[in-house]
Formats: C-alpha cells, sequence, structure tokens
C-alpha cells in the first residue's frame, strides 16, 4: 500500500551526504537499489540521481515493525526514509562515494511499489538494446545513463554562458518553414488550413540565422532540435541537436577562434582537461593525401603514402590500369602486422571491397626479412625492394595497396587505417585530439544528378582566389569552409557566407537554378540581401556526437535521453504509427497503399 510524504521534506540527495553529516537527521527519497536481508539485520541500498548510500535496519536498534517493514522492500521501490547519518559499522566501500558513512533509520514510507523490472537497473547493462529502448523510462535510470545526460546538460549551460559572455544573443528560429530544393530529406508536415500545401522541419536554421545577421543582430546563437529524413543508418537520428551559432564583421580566423576557446573552456570545466590552443589546422587536400578522409583521427599515424610514381612502370595490370584511368596508386604501413594470418588479410579484402575497392594488394614482411607478396609475379626484385622502401617498410610490417580512382582509393585506405587501428587498439578514449580542416571544395559532381552540388550548401563563400575558375573549372574552387574534427569525428562545421549578390547569383547558376527557381526557392533571402547585408560567418556543432565523445560512449543514443532505432522509429511509444482517418480527411490527404514489387 503506497503511503503519503505529507509532512516530510527531502533533506539531501542521496549521495550529497558525507562524513561531514554525522550525527545530522536527515530525509532521503529514492528508489531501492538493493535488498540484503540477514535475518535482523536488513541493508538497503538507495539510489537516486546522486548516487547510492546505505540504510542500515537493525535488531535491537530499530523498530520491530520497521525492520519487517524494511524486510519486504524490493528492487525499484520508491521509499522515503528518515534517519541519522552515522559513520559506517562495517568495512568502508572505497568504490561508493558514501561509503564510509550509512544511516540509522527512525522512519520507512513506501511512496511507491514495484513491479519486477525487464532488467536489472544497473551499469554497463548487458540487456539487449532494443529491450532497453523499449522500457527506456527504466533504462534512464541507470546511473551511467544518468551521468550522460547530466554531462550533456552541463555542456549546454557552459555554453550559453560562455557565448552570453561574448555578446551572443539567444534567438529560437521556426519549425515549420518552407522546404527548399536542396531538402531531399525533409520531413513534410501537411497544412490544414492551406489544403494540399507542406511545411518542412528544418534540416537547419541556416536561412534564419543569416537573416537575423541581415537583420542587425550581430551574434546569434541557439542549442535546437533539427530533423533529417535521412537513409538508415546505425549511429543517426531523424532528430539531432545543433548548438548553432551565427557572426557578423567575421572572417574564417575570427570564428575559429571564438571556437576555439568555447572548447577549451568545456573541456576544462567538464572534464578537466586542457585544450592546447591553437588547435592545429590542415587543408582538405592534405587531410584527404595523408589520412584519406575529411574527418581524420590523428591519434595514431598508418598515414596513406602516394607511390605512383615508384610503381610508375611496373608491369603490374591493376597498378597501370589505374593510373592510365588517372588514378593513383597509395599505401599504408600496418607497422608489426607482418605475420597477420592469410585468413585475417582475406577480411581485410573483403573489408576494402565494402568500401569500394576491387581487391587488395599487400606485401607482408616478416621478422626474418621474408617478403610475401600477393602480386610478387608482376614485379621485379628491385621493383619491389624500391616499392617497400618508399612505404619506409621494415621487418615485421604489412604494407597494403589501392589502386584506383583518387576518391576511391582515398575512400579504401581511409577506412582499412581506422579499422586497423582498432584491431591493433591503438584508439585511446581517453586522448582527445582536435583538428580543423579547412579549405573544402566549394562544389562536388553528382553522378546521379548529372551537375555540381554544393559540398556543404549554396550560400558558402568561395576562396577569393579561386573566383576566376568558378566558370572554366568549378571542380577547382575552394570554399572558405572549416570543419572541427575530434578523433575522427566530424563535430561541427561551418563557413563564411555568401554576401555578395553577384557571387550568389553566380553559384545559383552553377548549380543549375535559373534565376526564376532561385528567385522561387530564396526569395525571402535574396530580397533581405537587396538591403544591406553584413559579411557573416558561422557554425553548428553536433550536440550530441560532442557529448557522446566528452562521455566516452560508443553511440550517440546513449547520450539522448529518447532516441530512435536505427529505422527512425520509438520503440517505447512505438511511433511512427497511423492515424485516424478523420484526421487525413481534415487535412485533405489520402493514403495510397504500396505493395512490395514480387521477386
Amino acid at each position: 500500500m503506497a503511503e503519503s510524504m505529507t509532512g516530510l521534506k527531502r533533506t539531501h540527495r542521496c549521495a550529497e551526504l558525507s562524513e561531514a553529516n554525522i550525527g545530522e537527521k536527515v530525509t532521503i527519497m529514492g528508489w531501492v537499489q538493493k535488498n540484503r536481508n540477514k535475518g535482523g539485520l536488513v541493508f538497503v541500498d538507495v539510489r537516486d540521481r546522486s548516487g547510492l548510500i546505505q540504510v542500515v535496519f537493525e535488531e535491537g536498534s530499530t523498530d520491530k515493525a520497521l525492520l519487517e517493514k524494511a524486510a519486504k522492500l524490493r528492487s525499484e521501490f520508491v521509499v522515503a526514509i528518515v534517519g541519522t547519518v552515522e559513520k559506517r559499522s562495517g568495512a568502508v566501500n572505497e568504490n561508493l562515494a558514501t561509503g564510509a558513512i550509512e544511516i540509522k533509520p527512525e522512519e520507512l514510507r513506501i511512496l511507491s511499489e514495484s513491479e519486477t523490472p525487464p532488467f536489472p537497473i544497473e551499469e554497463n547493462s548487458k540487456t539487449k538494446e532494443e529491450v532497453r529502448l523499449k522500457y527506456r523510462f527504466l533504462d534512464l535510470r541507470r546511473p551511467d545513463i544518468q551521468r550522460n545526460l547530466m554531462m550533456r546538460s552541463r555542456v549546454a549551460t557552459l555554453a550559453r554562458q560562455f557565448m552570453a559572455k561574448e555578446g551572443f544573443l539567444e534567438i529560437e528560429t521556426p519549425f515549420l518553414i518552407k522546404s527548399t530544393p536542396e531538402g531531399a530529406r525533409d520531413y513534410l508536415v501537411p497544412s490544414r488550413i492551406h489544403p494540399g500545401s507542406f511545411y518542412a522541419l528544418p534540416q537547419s536554421p541556416q536561412i534564419f540565422k543569416q537573416l537575423l545577421m541581415c537583420s542587425g543582430y550581430d551574434r546569434y546563437f541557439q542549442i535546437v532540435k533539427c530533423f533529417r529524413d535521412e537513409d538508415l543508418r546505425a549511429d543517426r537520428q531523424p532528430e539531432f541537436t545543433q548548438m548553432d551559432m551565427e557572426l557578423s564583421f567575421v572572417d574564417v580566423d575570427d570564428v575559429i577562434d571564438i571556437n576555439e576557446r568555447l572548447l577549451a573552456h568545456l573541456f576544462k570545466e567538464v572534464l578537466d582537461i586542457d585544450v592546447q590552443l591553437p588547435i592545429q589546422r590542415m587543408t582538405w587536400q592534405e587531410a584527404m593525401d595523408r589520412f584519406g578522409s575529411d574527418k581524420p583521427d590523428i591519434r595514431f599515424g598508418m598515414e596513406l603514402v602516394n607511390v605512383t610514381e615508384t610503381v610508375k612502370d611496373s608491369e603490374f595490370v591493376v597498378f597501370k590500369n589505374a593510373i592510365e584511368a588517372g588514378g593513383t596508386v597509395r599505401g599504408i604501413n600496418a607497422k608489426g602486422q607482418g605475420g597477420m594470418a592469410r585468413k585475417k588479410i582475406d577480411k581485410l579484402v573483403d573489408f576494402a571491397k565494402g568500401y569500394g575497392a576491387k581487391g587488395l594488394a599487400y606485401i607482408a614482411i616478416h621478422e626474418d626479412g621474408t617478403v610475401k607478396s600477393s602480386f610478387s609475379k608482376f614485379m621485379t626484385e628491385e621493383e619491389t625492394a624500391a616499392l617497400i622502401k618508399a612505404m619506409a617498410g621494415e621487418n615485421g610490417d604489412l604494407l597494403l595497396f589501392a589502386a584506383d580512382k583518387n576518391k576511391v582509393v582515398w575512400d579504401v585506405l581511409g577506412a582499412l587505417r581506422l579499422e586497423l587501428a582498432r584491431q591493433m587498439e591503438l584508439l585511446d578514449k581517453n586522448e582527445y585530439k582536435f583538428l580543423w580542416i579547412t579549405e573544402f571544395p566549394l562544389l562536388e559532381w553528382s553522378d546521379e544528378q548529372n551537375r555540381f552540388t554544393a559540398m556543404h550548401h549554396p550560400f558558402t563563400m568561395p576562396m577569393e582566389e579561386d573566383l576566376q575558375y568558378i566558370d572554366s573549372d568549378p571542380g577547382r574552387v575552394r570554399a572558405k569552409a572549416y570543419d572541427i574534427v575530434l578523433n575522427g569525428n566530424e563535430i561541427g562545421g561551418g563557413s563564411v557566407r555568401i554576401f555578395n549578390q553577384e557571387i550568389q547569383s553566380k553559384m545559383f547558376e552553377v548549380l543549375g537554378f535559373t534565376p526564376e527557381q532561385a528567385q522561387e526557392q530564396f526569395g525571402f533571402l535574396l530580397n533581405a540581401f537587396k538591403y544591406g547585408v553584413p559579411p557573416h560567418a558561422g557554425l553548428a556543432y553536433g550536440l550530441d556526437r560532442l557529448v557522446m565523445l566528452m562521455a566516452k560512449q560508443d553511440s550517440i543514443r546513449d547520450v539522448i535521453a529518447f532516441p530512435k532505432v536505427k529505422d527512425a522509429s520509438d520503440l517505447m511509444t512505438e511511433a511512427p504509427e497511423r492515424v485516424d482517418p478523420k484526421q487525413l480527411e481534415e487535412l485533405g490527404l489520402e493514403l495510397e497503399e504500396h505493395t512490395a514489387d514480387a521477386e
């Protein structure tokens, strides 16, 4: 039978108590973590978001009725306990913040009983994630998840305080907006008042934050939900949170400076880690050439080496064909892996094929200096020796090569480098390596659409010295864009925006928009630009990903209170689901049944 808490007031959270409180009468409230009945002696661990404390009901010093009541407590009962803080009678528990104290109770109230939970409420749960997410309200009680969400709250609070001190105004932008042609992944919201018309949910507040700069607000900041109906990926969410900013009268260095200081502040305050400033910068081209990725993990080496010149006269047809087709041959050196079993190497070849490789060539140098190569019969001993030298190969090393178009080679070796680092245990979660990637290409070619598309978005400013190539060689134009990378994860990105109408019109033209289409889709922004627009730039962080890395978690789902799963559904609420036909009728919508095509 549930009891009332009338007349009681909680004085402390469980783990806020310490030896300094010994002798004090306190009232705690929380959930029963564990009840150990030793017959005449009942130990009850009570838990709240701060942690645990032990309450000891003992025959002789505890009222008999109270002892009997305590013996009936079960996991996840909600209790209120009044008692005195005492020095722990048994051994001190060094693993517990309250391990040196306990509470001797004089009153126990059962505020709420609980059924047996479907899984234990404990740290590092081995329960399947699907079960945990179905009962997310229980999963959220786990101390490790609670610590993650408290860290997330602290990061958000500290960021707001820092940005306010830097002169930023927190301004909300709308969720019901106009869909744009770049918004192929928009979530659409039908309008009841305007039948047949739809709003879109924002993938980012991009246009609105630029309009705020046009309106003279100078520095804008917002922690905001964004929505993207993306293809299924294990660690993506259809709704995610951005830490978003825009600044007027600035250039690249100004944005980088303020964000370096923000990151240093967050890491010092939350993790007591000193971020060394300035953070290293690397151009996109250098990152791709050295690491095969525009978000390289620089906690370890194993850099790509371009050996095209070394093998250009080789008769090995794989290398020869790639070079003749305008591609390159590059390799990575996995130090100390020369003795890797053939089966394991075959698995690496399959892995590489998953990233577009037709195969993977290798040279294994054994500890005794003997060389085993997958293509030895196509190369002379001198050519093989020159290749090993170019790769700085030593006894015990495994050299892996990809030959194809640059993009394929980068994708393959960039992914392979990370896979080998995982296998070789080179990734230390306690190490935080930041890196700015700058000078991205402005445009990238889309075979699907048969045209250039914006690598970031259509409002990114080209580098002034590259504007001369915008018509003759659009792929050569670099952007004033920058990403901040942490341990191989892009945690934020931004750019200087176009504020010159001529350049913006040219950008739309290159992207295949007619002036009429540009006006129809972005007229409100282009109109605003007619009335005096300041030079401006911005950046947005993925808050979920940033906190995931700070909390040393492997999944963003562990730092989001109510996440979706891989297919964008919510296992707890069972969203999305069908709605009442009356609602559809009111919106002027009719559903068409889709059946899978027969095989």
